[in-house]
């Protein structure tokens, strides 16, 4: 059995994960590749989410044509972000997902019919999961080498007319990945202390 201790990250890894990580505003011209995004992919993809639905669905958003489209539904000052980022990934969550789950989550069948009963239960379910693999896939490309640019300010109706047509997949937020320039950068802004915000019972 291993020890717990000799588990822990290097505190390096801790910065470049979280404690120096930043939400990026400018990008430095260098290119991100079909590996390094499946390099993200793979990693992002042990999070765990209720009953392994994985309701997460990703369109990385690559070429100056589609980032065109994808900038026309964005806030001006995001709009300037996509064109200039190498990648801006489209997040979503599936409606549907739980029609997967005869797969991902064979040893309980009842389970696809739990959620294909309630739509409240499947909506919810979806939105949350797909929220927190949202969280999975900028811890995972920050652990790959890239930064990460999150962004909520878009016209959703919109980006799902182009990226996830059909009403099936709902984006959630979107998220420019590459190599930041530090010129972009805003002053680190503080955080609450731990007794602002727990409680230990």
């Amino acid at each position: 059995m291993t020890d717990s201790a000799s588990r822990l990250l290097e505190s390096d890894a801790l910065d470049i994960i979280f404690r120096e990580a930043r939400s990026q505003n400018k990008w430095l011209d260098r290119d991100v590749s079909d590996e390094q995004l499946h390099d993200l992919y793979d990693l992002m993809k042990w999070g765990p989410t209720s009953a392994n639905g994985f309701p997460v669905r990703i369109v990385f958003v690559r070429s100056a044509e589609q980032k065109e489209k994808l900038a026309s539904v964005a806030m001006d000052s995001n709009a300037s972000k996509i064109r200039q980022a190498p990648v801006t990934a489209v997040l979503g969550y599936d409606l549907r997902f739980f029609e997967r789950l005869p797969t991902l989550f064979a040893h309980d069948p009842s389970m696809e019919k739990l959620f294909e009963n309630s739509k409240e239960l499947a909506e919810i379910t979806a939105f949350r999961n797909g929220t927190l693999q949202g969280a999975y896939f900028m811890i995972a490309a920050r652990s790959v080498g890239l930064d990460c640019g999150p962004m909520s300010g878009f016209d959703n109706a919109g980006v799902d007319e182009l990226f996830f047509p059909g009403g099936r997949i709902i984006s959630n937020f979107i998220c420019s990945i590459g190599y930041g320039d530090p010129d972009g950068l805003f002053e680190r802004l503080p955080r609450p202390s731990f007794d602002d915000v727990c409680l230990i019972v």
